[in-house]
């Protein structure tokens, strides 16, 4: 009976390798996990950007600061009034 069970197991091993290697076998299983570490390394880079908008966006307005713009402003040059312009 030992000899029996042997020989289904071997049996079922060669199905399970014949079945593996007609999906795709291990050129297939290494191209998806190619496929998916790009996506995932994707995502995350997307997710890194979001959140590194989001803090920025919070120190802004936790600092009360306006965002810096992209060009540089240079100050106005007229004067700004007094008091003594008032009367």
């Amino acid at each position: 009976m030992d000899v029996f069970t042997l020989l289904v197991a071997i049996v079922a091993l060669v199905i399970a390798i014949l079945a593996f290697q007609r999906t795709g076998g291990i050129h297939d299983l290494r191209r998806q996990m190619d496929d998916l570490s790009n996506k995932s390394e994707h995502a995350a880079k997307g997710a890194r950007d979001m959140t590194a908008d989001a803090l920025g966006r919070l120190e802004t307005y936790i600092r009360g600061q306006q965002p810096p713009s992209s060009k540089e402003e240079e100050p106005p040059t007229t004067p700004l009034p007094t008091k003594e312009d008032k009367s």
